[in-house]
């Protein structure tokens, strides 16, 4: 059934697209936005403002650029759901399950993900400023120029994600797992990262000033042309990462790289 939904939106679409070209003017439905909330259901372009959709079963649902402003989606299952380019300004997305979900381009300005399962999920282009995700599930993402402004991520596992070139400038990553992530060219300026894990973690031409990094753990981790103006080393476990300027610290390293 949702192969066969999915496979009739794309055809519809294609249509819409073609229409200005064959000179047609006729309306298309692309989707009933009157539908209940069901796994694999098609909204595109929905105006679900404010609406309540607590513990929904959205599994695989097509949610392309509908506008969920003040949502309640606390507790949904929205794993695989098509989201790019909708609109999800301060929801309430707490335990929420959106696993391998889709949100190209997507707006969460004051989001809460706090406690949701994020695994796989794809971020890239989107607009998190404000957003909360504390012990949250966020492995194998991907916030490729992704906007976190501001943004609070403590205790969560971001083990393997990808935010290159995102602007994190502000945020809090305290007590999280950022292990064998990608931070290349990542602006982090201001942020939080005191006791943090970032084993093997990719910090290369980072933007690290004034960046908190008190107690943290950089075994392994690259930071080659990184820039770390007044960032904050103290007791920072530095074994065997690659400094600044591409030479190895020694063991132990804790607070300076000793070279």
């Amino acid at each position: 059934m949702l192969t066969k939904r999915f496979t009739a939106y794309k055809l519809l679409l294609t249509l819409f697209m073609l229409m200005p070209l064959l000179g047609l003017t006729m309306t298309v439905a692309l989707a009933d936005c009157t539908d209940p909330p069901t796994r694999g259901v098609l909204w595109v372009g929905c105006n679900k403002q404010n609406a309540d959709l607590r513990g929904a079963d959205l599994r695989g649902a097509i949610l392309t650029r509908t506008d969920f402003s003040g949502a309640d989606l606390r507790d949904a299952k929205l794993s695989g759901a098509e989201l790019n380019f909708a609109i999800l300004n301060n929801v309430r997305l707490d335990r929420a399950r959106l696993n391998d979900a889709r949100l190209t381009g997507t707006r969460l300005n004051n989001c809460n993900m706090n406690q949701a399962v994020l695994n796989g999920a794809k971020f890239d282009r989107a607009i998190l400023n404000n957003a909360t995700l504390t012990e949250a599930q966020i492995n194998n993402a991907s916030f490729y120029q992704a906007s976190l402004i501001d943004a609070d991520l403590s205790h969560s596992s971001l083990v393997g994600s990808n935010f290159s070139q995102a602007s994190l400038s502000g945020s809090s990553l305290q007590y999280s797992d950022l292990s064998h992530a990608d931070l290349t060219r990542t602006n982090l300026e201001d942020a939080k990262l005191n006791h943090a894990i970032m084993i093997e973690t990719n910090l290369e031409q980072a933007k690290l000033l004034y960046t908190d990094l008190s107690n943290s753990d950089l075994t392994l981790a690259r930071l080659v042309e990184a820039d770390i103006t007044e960032a904050i080393l103290e007791n920072t476990r530095l074994d065997k990462a690659q400094w600044i300027d591409r030479r190895r610290c020694r063991t132990p390293s804790v607070g300076s790289c000793r070279k």
